[in-house]
């Protein structure tokens, strides 16, 4: 589904991805760990168009994307929630919905913030009150609402634990799982490693702007490397 291929991606004179390489295949839950700094977003802002790739290409649907602009590449159906969660602060959280439909000119709308609602109670709970006022697990099953009215057949998530109580982490992650099971491809960045390792198929292992090992999820976990260096021992 979607093909990166020896990528190189600049900030400035600084070169932060350098020949990175990886796939996602259609039904998997596909995740990139590693330290923070380590580029992990920066491949995300790659792949969605908000950065361009200096060398290498990307692909998806056996298309190359490297020149499409980030609108279309989410009506193509890649979509990103992005880190920090960017939903509309002093928007109702029925308004943020109705931006994510933003791609689509038919009159489903209703039906699908339905949808939305069947799958996150808390936020029909809560449709009248400003994006800005919710906690931050709300907000980022806001984010997710907001990015799955957009109809996508791969959903990238950059950070979705970040700054969360355990709790929500586990709910999270809950969400993640059902999302798959449910035929949503994943492509999940994450730097709680464990708990990426713990619901992907495969993963990859970044530092330093390359990817450094690559194995199942389950096979990683169990890596003496990786659990020294991500998964505390």
């Amino acid at each position: 589904m979607l093909k990166v291929n020896d990528i190189d991606v600049f900030y400035g004179n600084i070169h932060a991805i350098k020949g990175v390489s990886f796939d996602v295949h259609k039904g998997e839950i596909v995740t990139l760990i590693g330290a923070n700094g380590a580029g992990k977003s920066t491949i995300l802002k790659s792949i969605s168009g908000l950065l361009r790739a200096k060398a290498g290409k990307i692909s998806f649907l056996d298309s190359d994307i490297n020149s499409v602009s980030p609108y279309n590449i989410v009506k193509r159906g890649l979509v990103q929630v992005p880190e920090g969660r960017r939903i509309f602060l002093k928007m109702s959280v029925q308004q943020n919905l109705e931006m994510g439909n933003y791609i689509h000119k038919n009159n489903d709308m209703s039906e699908r913030i339905e949808e939305i609602f069947v799958r996150f109670p808390r936020l029909k709970e809560r449709r009248k009150q400003l994006g800005g006022t919710l906690s931050g697990g709300e907000q980022q099953m806001l984010a997710i609402g907001r990015a799955l009215m957009t109809k996508p057949t791969l959903l990238m998530l950059d950070e979705p634990s970040m700054g969360l109580a355990p709790i929500l982490v586990e709910q999270i992650f809950d969400i993640i799982t059902e999302l798959n099971e449910a035929g949503v491809t994943v492509l999940l960045v994450e730097q709680n490693a464990r708990m990426a390792l713990s619901v992907a198929h495969r993963g990859y292992v970044l530092e330093t702007g390359r990817i450094v090992a690559t194995d199942d999820a389950k096979k990683l976990l169990d890596n003496e490397a990786v659990r020294k260096a991500y998964l505390g021992g």
